[in-house]
């Protein structure tokens, strides 16, 4: 009899130039990671922007209505977002603890 098994983990395989072995090899280690993770984790991740780039957002009349009107309302400063702006940047010429 056949034994049928729910497996968790499907096997993958790619050939890839040496020179993508090599840039994908230094970056895993960059930040400590296995290859197979790295990559693993690299391709979720685009997966998951493609699908969220095609999927359609439903909403009632009114959902809509009240998103339209968030749209073309005035824009709500953020503070932490002004205070950046106003902020000298580090490379400007200055005392960027004073400010002088």
């Amino acid at each position: 009899m056949a034994r049928t098994s729910d497996r968790k983990e499907h096997p993958l395989s790619m050939r890839l130039p040496e020179a993508d072995i090599a840039m994908i090899d230094r970056a895993a280690t960059l930040r400590g990671r296995s290859r197979t993770d790295f990559v693993r984790e690299a391709a979720v991740r685009a997966a998951e922007d493609v699908l969220m780039e095609t999927r359609p957002i439903r909403m009632t009349a009114a959902g809509f209505a009240a998103f339209t009107a968030a749209l073309a309302g005035p824009p709500a400063p953020v503070p932490a977002m002004v205070d950046l702006v106003r902020r000298r940047a580090p490379w400007e010429p200055g005392d960027p603890e004073t400010g002088a």
